[in-house]
């Protein structure tokens, strides 16, 4: 068999969606296997509030200054994020100021956060997303960024709420589209109507949420960001293991594991879980960094994120690279499968063609075999 016979035209890729930009999106924030090891520190709410209340048991009864939490969260990610496959920042402090510094490792993918940290809820208490004022996808695409994280609180039992993400989602996603740039979708699940976290009703319908969450709405990203359906210490592992099989069926798209501010202990084995049922890797913030305030002073600070930090993220890489499901089996391709990938002549023509381009009407017209 000759090597052109073994090729395949680029429409399997664009067949699934995988265009130019959002392939290489996938490239960028993946590990050389396929999988995703990916820290996040775009949280900004949490994070003030760990840092505020580190001060006050210094005696400083006082919110953290802008200046404070770029100096964290550029810490964080110059001590953990080069074990990392990707990191996720936001654009208020992190962003601009992690590729200045070179905080953002140069061989490490980068996500930038779209939402607002935050924002209004409904009258029963369910959270209505929005773009953080004087951001876009369009500005994460003309950085440089890798790809795009949209954050929208999900419950599928709220329609308020529901339908009001949902335009969201699929309005961030037409965006991610134009611009060919990869979107990171996470969705939450959260107590409404009076509930509290702590409550049966909202713990006893969690792993639902999660399921049918990934059902309605995968579909409208490129990766998909998970809960863990349900809770180690409310559920058998079997029951979880099931639940966990379930979300996979439901995901259209690869997707990873969040840590929702677990202990690490408990993130850890949620992770050796997710991966064996099919998760293609994880995006854990808080379980890998949370304790990073409680440190006394600067130079603890660093030395634990260089260290605890560092390890967690790593100790985690290792079983991602080992049992997670690579992105690119999620659809139906295989490493050999997109190495035997070849664009036909002319395509650039073809590709994004609402972008503006030399030539047009009248323009030179490129034949068949011409060089140029």
């Amino acid at each position: 068999m000759t090597t052109a016979s073994k090729t395949h035209g680029a429409t399997v890729l664009l067949s699934k969606g995988l265009t130019p930009g959002k392939l290489r999106g996938l490239q960028r924030i993946s590990n050389p296997n396929g999988t995703l090891t990916m820290l996040a520190l775009d949280q900004n709410s949490s994070m003030i509030e760990m840092a505020q209340k580190s001060l006050k048991t210094k005696g400083q009864d006082r919110a953290p200054t802008y200046d404070e939490i770029v100096t964290a969260k550029l810490d964080l990610m110059r001590q953990m994020a080069p074990v990392a496959s990707g990191v996720l920042i936001d654009s208020y402090y992190g962003a601009w100021s992690a590729i200045a510094s070179g905080a953002a490792p140069r061989d490490t993918g980068m996500l930038v956060r779209v939402e607002k940290s935050g924002g209004p809820k409904n009258s029963v208490g369910a959270p209505l997303a929005e773009i953080e004022a004087g951001w876009s996808v369009e500005k994460i695409k003309l950085m440089g960024a890798d790809a795009v994280k949209l954050l929208a609180p999900f419950e599928p039992t709220e329609p308020g709420s529901a339908e009001h993400q949902f335009q969201m989602i699929e309005d961030v996603y037409a965006e991610c589209k134009k611009h060919d740039i990869l979107l990171l979708l996470e969705t939450v699940a959260f107590p409404f109507g009076g509930e509290k976290k702590t409550d049966d009703a909202y713990l006893d319908r969690k792993a639902d949420t999660v399921i049918e969450s990934a059902r309605q709405l995968s579909r409208y990203c490129d990766v998909y960001k998970a809960e863990f359906p349900g809770f180690l210490n409310r559920s058998s592992d079997s029951q979880l293991r099931d639940n966990l099989h379930a979300l996979d069926a439901a995901s259209e798209r690869p997707w990873v594991l969040l840590s929702a501010g677990v202990d690490y202990p408990d993130y850890f084995k949620q992770v050796e879980m997710a991966m064996e049922c099919g998760a293609s890797g994880v995006l854990g913030g808080r379980a890998f960094w949370k304790e990073y305030f409680l440190q006394d002073g600067a130079e603890a600070r660093t030395k634990f994120a260089g260290s605890t930090g560092l390890k967690r993220v790593a100790e985690v890489d290792a079983v991602v690279k080992e049992h997670a499901s690579p992105w690119f089996a999620r659809y139906g391709l295989t490493r050999d499968d997109l190495m035997s990938v070849r664009a036909s002549e002319g395509w650039h023509f073809r590709y994004a063609t609402h972008a503006r381009q030399a030539g047009g009407v009248g323009g030179h017209v490129v034949r068949a075999g011409e060089v140029y």
